[in-house]
């Protein structure tokens, strides 16, 4: 499996030059992958990106194709070296299995819970692709009716509540906390979230630590909910995206902790493809300096724990917010608070440091009626 988007970047096959027209976009002009630039000879390059032969990413434009991450990984750095010096700490390991179970070289200890969890994702996209190729999941997405618009939603909820729109999370459990909820019907809980004033649903499709699913989400997308649907999972792989789609979801998340920058710019692309939103997310100013540099980033996430102690503080979403406000809204993007919001006052500190909309999933699903604990959240009733 390709361990990143940096692992398939470039396919100049041994014939070269070649030239390659993206079915993802059928009014671009053809792609000439170069062999005129700094780096590795033509012969050297094809040896290099042999495994990625097949891959959507033999697709890329000069811009992408020429990029220094893919110069450098051309050139024989690693993945994880290449992303290291983004400051990006979580590792890949790319095994076929999953590294608790190796022994030797094939086991390794995590760093963070994050980083296990990327680590599980690994061997479970791996196992899915195999499963339901990227041709097959892209024909799938195709399929799907039209996706709703995630930030017009929150943009109308904005209006009409004079408070930051919500996002509400399906959620069953957490690694941290383990099981949120005893009696969990992901369409109940959706159906109330909507009644109830949410702008959009978080729907979490990782099973191996949050006990979710991609069938959840497909089965809450076919109950009759209007709410945009954000399908929360840890993405390392076009192929998660498409899947998304075909399953439903109208926006997917990209997390800047895990993804190199030619990751973000190509998903984002494939998401614009796909009519879809990605909500970036970011944890400190390094990332969010990283995500500000890159084109089309319509929303940024702050999550306010973080991802070295794992504990939560909202004075996150502040911090970096006094720091990159303005260019924040000079570039017309909008930002969301998550993690660590459990009352109206948590609500009103995050919007006055000039958030956009709020995602909450644990103090809203772990409440006997979570619908009714909307208005608990934001101190009155939403209108919807």
């Amino acid at each position: 499996m390709e361990s990143s988007i940096l692992a398939a970047a470039s396919v100049a096959r041994a014939s070269v030059p070649a030239t390659v027209l993206s079915p993802l976009f059928p009014s671009s002009r053809p792609v000439v992958l170069r062999t005129d630039v700094a780096g590795p000879s033509p012969a050297a390059r094809a040896v290099r990106c042999r495994a990625a032969e097949g891959s959507v990413l033999h697709r890329l434009d000069d811009e992408m194709f020429n990029s220094s991450e893919v110069i450098q990984w051309e050139s024989g750095k690693s993945i994880n070296s290449i992303a290291a010096a983004q400051g990006i700490r979580i590792r890949r390991r790319c095994r076929p299995r999953y590294p608790s179970e190796g022994v030797g070289a094939d086991r390794d200890v995590p760093r963070n819970v994050l980083e296990q969890i990327i680590w599980d994702k690994e061997v479970e996209v791996s196992q899915r692709k195999a499963k339901a190729p990227l041709q097959k999941v892209m024909e799938s997405a195709e399929r799907a009716p039209p996706p709703r618009d995630f930030v017009g939603a929150l943009d109308a909820a904005r209006r009409r509540n004079g408070l930051p729109a919500l996002i509400a999370e399906v959620k069953k459990a957490s690694p941290i906390k383990g099981l949120l909820r005893e009696h969990f019907n992901p369409v109940e809980i959706a159906h109330a979230y909507e009644k109830n004033g949410a702008a959009c649903l978080s729907i979490l499709t990782d099973e191996k630590h949050f006990l979710g699913s991609f069938d959840n989400l497909e089965t809450v997308r076919n109950s009759g909910v209007n709410c945009p649907l954000l399908c929360k999972e840890f993405v390392i792989d076009v192929w998660q995206i498409y899947y998304a789609r075909s399953k439903g979801a109208d926006a997917v998340l990209l997390i800047a902790a895990v993804l190199p920058d030619l990751d973000i710019k190509y998903m984002l692309r494939v998401c614009r493809s796909l009519g879809m939103t990605a909500l970036v997310e970011v944890h400190d100013e390094r990332e969010l300096d990283r995500v500000l540099k890159i084109d089309g980033v319509q929303i940024i996430g702050i999550n306010n724990r973080s991802l070295g102690t794992f504990e939560v503080d909202t004075a996150n979403t502040d911090m970096l917010l006094r720091k990159r406000g303005d260019v924040i809204r000079k570039k017309g993007i909008k930002v969301v608070s998550e993690s660590g919001l459990f009352t109206p006052d948590d609500v009103a500190y995050v919007h006055n440091a000039g958030v956009s909309a709020v995602l909450v999933g644990e103090s809203l699903v772990t409440q006997d009626d979570p619908g009714r604990a909307i208005a608990g959240l934001f101190g009155k009733e939403l209108l919807h």
